[in-house]
Formats: C-alpha cells, sequence, structure tokens
C-alpha cells in the first residue's frame, strides 16, 4: 500500500513536461490514449506552480444555454462539431456541454460568436 501512496505522488507532482512525456510512453510503448488524465494531472501541477503566469493557449467552448431559439442552435451545433442530428441534439439538451474542446483562441471566439449570435449563452474556459 505504501508503494501505491508513493507512486501517486510522484504522478501528483510532475511538471507539464513529464505528463506529455508520460502520456507519449503510454500512447508509443501500451496503445493508451491517457488524454484525460494527462490533462487532470496537468491543471494540477499549473495551478499549484510558477506556470500560473503563462497565458491559456487553448479553451473549451461550453454551451450554456440553447436560448430562444434551441431548434437554431440544434442545427449550428450540428455544423459545428460535424455531430449527427441526435448528437447535436443531446448536447443541446444537456447543456451546460462542451462543443469543442482545446482550441486555439481565435477558433474559440468565433465558436462563441456564431452561437450567440443563433441565441445561445456560450462560455469559454
Amino acid at each position: 500500500m505504501a508503494d501505491l501512496k508513493e507512486f501517486a505522488e510522484q504522478l501528483v507532482n510532475l511538471t507539464v513536461k513529464e505528463v506529455n512525456e508520460l502520456a507519449d510512453i503510454l500512447k508509443d510503448e501500451y496503445g493508451i490514449e491517457p488524454a484525460a488524465a494527462a490533462v487532470a494531472v496537468a491543471g494540477g501541477a499549473a495551478a499549484g506552480g510558477g506556470d500560473a503566469a503563462e497565458e491559456q493557449t487553448e479553451f473549451d467552448v461550453i454551451l450554456k444555454a440553447a436560448g430562444g431559439s434551441k431548434l437554431a442552435v440544434v442545427k449550428l451545433v450540428k455544423e459545428l462539431t460535424g455531430a449527427g442530428l441526435k448528437d447535436a441534439k443531446g448536447l443541446v439538451d444537456n447543456a451546460p456541454s462542451p462543443i469543442k474542446e482545446g482550441v486555439a483562441k481565435d477558433e474559440a471566439e468565433a465558436l462563441k460568436a456564431q452561437l450567440e449570435e443563433a441565441g445561445a449563452e456560450v462560455e469559454l474556459k
């Protein structure tokens, strides 16, 4: 049990660079795509370190609410995500939902503007 606790301590204290290297090893050698875990560990590392002054370069576009024009928002979400109509409707119905994740600031702001124009409430994280 002590070994697992020690291992957990090592994982929590990894730098962003080390997390990326670990993700590459897991993917290349074991066929594991650890995207969610890497983001969680990297987020924890950045929150506690001196990297906080670094400007955010990737954003998540989150649909908070469909607004008054739900059909227009569903159609736009379908177009923007490339999802089917049923999946797009599911994203809109289950708001808040991520529409796109890890996109550049310019793209995120453009998506937000399009969605707001269609009547949706959108948030960038």
